[in-house]
Parts: structure tokens; C-alpha cells; sequence
């Protein structure tokens, strides 16, 4: 990590906030409780004193304007070196028929409402001004086998090119030629595709419902599950002609009904992947859900503090970069243990971090190897269930609290009270 930071962010001066501890302070702060410059400033100010140096000032304005100072290329490419790491490292054991499995999909989040906010991530229309917030939409792409993010496109919720289409052609060059993409029905379209077998990746997509497939055609393979060729449609207005002409005219593809649900994919041989392997392999693509859910929910990451658009872009990193950091701790913990990292607990891991940290700070250097020890097996102790196919209804039990929406701008709301 210090390497990516000296690489990244060059010479600095000598200062208290220099890009390593201002990156540091910044994971804290994604993973304290309440966020806080306050709390993350006091952290740095307590851990100087423990290691004998002058503290630095309780204020928060050299921090903050060291985060500012910070280059949001630095915490990205932390974010995408750490999740290629794991992914590349993963133990065959965790692999899909030997095979690196990514899952794609994408999600929003806000932030506070200010100009700035406001022109680059434009809140929904459906909300007045001054009651709305800006809301950013993002597509990540995480390792099946460690759940590390590979890589990540932020852009507006709305506006040209701004869908998870677009956003995922930004990132589809962190993909390798051995890699298995799987991704739900909003990606089923013929131009993704076609950019995938251009790249040599494999893909399972759920078909989209717009879709209409017939049994009937193509090359029979077995009940419900045949071969047929898709034809190339129109250009779309976001594509030059250029690379319109570069597309191929068809596209050769498999259908397959499995589970209620028909699967799309290259994998053409049956002896090699069974319509069971590939039902068993798009199930396992609810897992992007969980891990959006740790990063949003545990990470607190779905209401951002950022009152700039740049503030908020390295925001996303750092939270990302927070998130890979766990997961290095659990792919180390899973393989000392010899477990699946997708059966340990994130939450459970976090709290055992958080546990351990100051032992491992201010610890007898004698105890340490001990404190490992007896850290891992914290971490693998917290389990998961395996719970295929779960559903649960999208509703909330406990009652929230009987307070009126704020219709107007809090200012004009202030005079009419």
C-alpha cells in the first residue's frame, strides 16, 4: 500500500497529514462509527502521543485539506490492485470449475445537497428543489471466490450515458481473457456480448425480458436448452458507426431454462457445462447483492458526506479500498483455516477487527504472533448460513417515527413554523 501511495502521489513534504497517514485516517473514518473528521482527527492525535511524537492539532482543517490534497488516481488504483490481488490468488478451491468467476451489477447513493453535488449528480425529477438529494449511480465488479471489488465506474442516476451499460463498458478492461462474467437481465444485450467475445470473456446472463425465446429454433441441445444465432439490431444512438461495423452481424449463444429462469451464455458444450452447472453458477450471483449490502449497510456507504463531487468520488474509493481490506484479512483467515471466505461473516469480521486493533498497536511484541492467532480464529468462528433461493419481502417491520416529509426547503420551512 505505501508503495502504491509513493508511486502515486510523489514526493511530499515531511508533515504530520503526508498521503500515507492522511489515506490511513481516511479508512478510519469510512469504517468508524459516525464518519466524523472530529473523530478521525483525534484518532491521529491519540496514536502520535502513544508513539511519542508531537501531536498534531485537535482541529480538523490540516486533514481535511490533506484528503483534498489527496489523488483520488492513488485511492482507485489501491481499490483495483488489492481486488485483482485476491482474485488472482484465489485457492482453486474457491474457483468455479477451476474458472475465476466476476458478478456485475450496480446500485446508487446519495449525498448531501449542495450546488456542486447538485450539477454533477442531478437528484430525480420526481423531487422539489431543495427536498431532494443528489443520488450517484455506480457498477462495481467483484471476485466471486474472495468478494473483493475489481474495479468500479461512478457517474450521474441520470442523463446521457449515464445507465450501468455505459458505466460497465468504463471497466470492462479490469476483465481478463480467463474470466467468467455474471450478471443479471439488465446485461443481456447483443453489443455487451459481442464486446465480450471480442475480448475472449465468457459470460451467463439472465435473458432480458424483451427477449423472446422459442425452443423450437436453433440446434437442440436437451428440454429447453438449445443453441441459435442472434442477429445484429440497429445502431444504437450511444455507438459510432465505426465501432458499429466492427460488430459482428451474429452472435452464436446458448439458451437455456433452468429454475424458472432462461440463462444466455457461450458455454456451448454440454459435456463441459451442464444446465445444472449453470443454474448452480447464476445463483451464486446473489452474493453481489450481499456484498453491495456489507458495503452500503456495514460500511454505511449508501448516505455519502462529501459536499464536492471530487470529495465524494474518493469517498466511493475509500469505502471500496476499506472493503478489500477486510476482505484480505478474511481470504487469509479462510485459507489458514482451510474454509470458503464466502461462509465468514463480514459484519463478524469487522467487529473482530475492530476487537483486536489497539492490542495489535500498543501489544507486547512477544504476544503478537498470539494475537494473529487467536484473530483468525475469531474471524472463521462467525460463520454464515447457506440459505439458496431465500426470499424475503422488500418491507420493514418497526414503524417510523409519525413526523410529516419536509415539503419545502428547510430555510422557507423555518419561517412557517
Amino acid at each position: 500500500m505505501i508503495k502504491i501511495v509513493e508511486e502515486t502521489a510523489g514526493l511530499f513534504r515531511d508533515r504530520v497529514f503526508s498521503p500515507v497517514v492522511t489515506l490511513s485516517a481516511f479508512i478510519f473514518q469510512v469504517l468508524s462509527e459516525d464518519h466524523s473528521c472530529r473523530e478521525t482527527v483525534l484518532k491521529v492525535r491519540s496514536d502520535l502521543i502513544a508513539q511519542g511524537k508531537p501531536p498534531c492539532s485537535p482541529g480538523t482543517g490540516g486533514y481535511c485539506q490533506a484528503r483534498g490534497r489527496l489523488p483520488k488516481e492513488l485511492i482507485y488504483r489501491a481499490v483495483r490492485e488489492t481486488g485483482s490481488k485476491l482474485h488472482q490468488e484465489s485457492d482453486i478451491e474457491w474457483l468455479w470449475k477451476g474458472r475465476r468467476v466476476v458478478l456485475a451489477d450496480g446500485s446508487t447513493v446519495s449525498m448531501p445537497d449542495t450546488p456542486a453535488n447538485q450539477k454533477d449528480f442531478p437528484q430525480p425529477k420526481s423531487q422539489e428543489p431543495g427536498i431532494g438529494f443528489p443520488i450517484a449511480r455506480l457498477v462495481i465488479l467483484t471476485s466471486l471466490a474472495s468478494g473483493s471489488v475489481l474495479d468500479c465506474a461512478l457517474g450521474p442516476w441520470r442523463g446521457k450515458e449515464t445507465g450501468e451499460h455505459a458505466l460497465l463498458r468504463q471497466i470492462l478492461g479490469s476483465l481478463e481473457s480467463d474470466d467468467v462474467l455474471v450478471a443479471d437481465r439488465y446485461y443481456c444485450s447483443f453489443f455487451l456480448i459481442a464486446m465480450l467475445g471480442i475480448a475472449g470473456i465468457d459470460f451467463v446472463f439472465q435473458n432480458h425480458t424483451k427477449r423472446k425465446v422459442d425452443f423450437r429454433r436453433g440446434e437442440r441441445l436437451g428440454k429447453k436448452d438449445h443453441i441459435v444465432k442472434w442477429l445484429k439490431p440497429v445502431r444504437p444512438e450511444w455507438m459510432d458507426k465505426e465501432t458499429y461495423e466492427t460488430m459482428p452481424d451474429t452472435l452464436t449463444v446458448r439458451e437455456t431454462k433452468v429454475d424458472g429462469r432462461i440463462l444466455v451464455s457461450n458455454f456451448l458444450d454440454t459435456g463441459m457445462v451442464t444446465r445444472l452447472d449453470l443454474a448452480e453458477l447464476y445463483r451464486m450471483r446473489w452474493t453481489i447483492e450481499i456484498d453491495l449490502k456489507f458495503i452500503k449497510q456495514i460500511l454505511k456507504m449508501d448516505v455519502l458526506r462529501g459536499k464536492s463531487p471530487e470529495m465524494v468520488r474518493k469517498e466511493v474509493g475509500v469505502h471500496l479500498l476499506a472493503y478489500n481490506l477486510i476482505r484480505t484479512v478474511m481470504a487469509q483467515a479462510a485459507t489458514i483455516h482451510g474454509i470458503a471466505p464466502n461462509t465468514i461473516s463480514f459484519k463478524g469480521t469487522v467487529q473482530a477487527m475492530n476487537a483486536f486493533q489497539d492490542k495489535f498497536l500498543y501489544g507486547a511484541e512477544e504476544i503478537l504472533a498470539t494475537l494473529f492467532d487467536e484473530l483468525m480464529c475469531s474471524i472463521v468462528y462467525h460463520r454464515i448460513g447457506d440459505r439458496p433461493g431465500r426470499k424475503e419481502p422488500r418491507a420493514v417491520k418497526r414503524r417510523p417515527k409519525p413526523y410529516p416529509r419536509l415539503t419545502l426547503p428547510r430555510a422557507q420551512a423555518r419561517i412557517h413554523m
